[in-house]
């Protein structure tokens, strides 16, 4: 098979990658370009812990082809922070206590900032929906639900 080239934007620099037309994004994300935030939980799209966003909406990178991204904006966790300073949404997580494993973290937030750049105040139970794709097996939900309140100043 032959590969292809493909151009995105990643965390706001342009990219040009060289690639197979089969390899999923995720793998791309990880194996190329070094987003090891991205995580593989399930490969089913059902887990939402390889969840980025594309422009601005929250996709799981399994189940995206590399070619599907042509010409996209993608961000991951790494591109979050600006010069050093968190984004309001990690020092929320922080400040609440919402990590514990970790594994889930980079997802949820992901799905809570694509949420807050259409709803900057929304109810828990708009939280509870924009989250519902990602799944934590270790905290509960309550302590990820206040950080994205915190985040969103409720």
């Amino acid at each position: 098979m032959d590969k292809i080239k493909i151009n995105f934007t990643l965390n706001g620099a342009p990219v040009t990658a060289e690639t197979y037309p089969n390899k999923r994004v995720v793998d791309l994300l990880r194996e190329d370009c070094e987003c090891t935030s991205v995580k593989e939980g399930c490969g089913e799209g059902e887990c939402g812990a390889c969840t980025i966003l594309v422009n601005d909406i929250p996709v799981t990178s399994c189940l995206m082809l590399a070619g599907q991204i042509e010409g996209d904006s993608i961000l991951t966790l790494e591109g979050l922070a600006k010069d050093g300073e968190l984004d309001k949404l990690q020092a929320a997580f922080l400040e609440a206590g919402a990590v514990q494993c970790g594994y889930c973290t980079p997802g949820m937030i992901l799905s809570a900032k694509a949420l807050l750049l259409r709803n900057p105040h929304p109810t828990r139970e708009e939280i509870r929906r924009a989250l519902s794709g990602n799944l934590c097996r270790c905290t509960g939900y309550t302590k990820i639900f206040r950080a994205v309140d915190m985040a969103a100043g409720n």
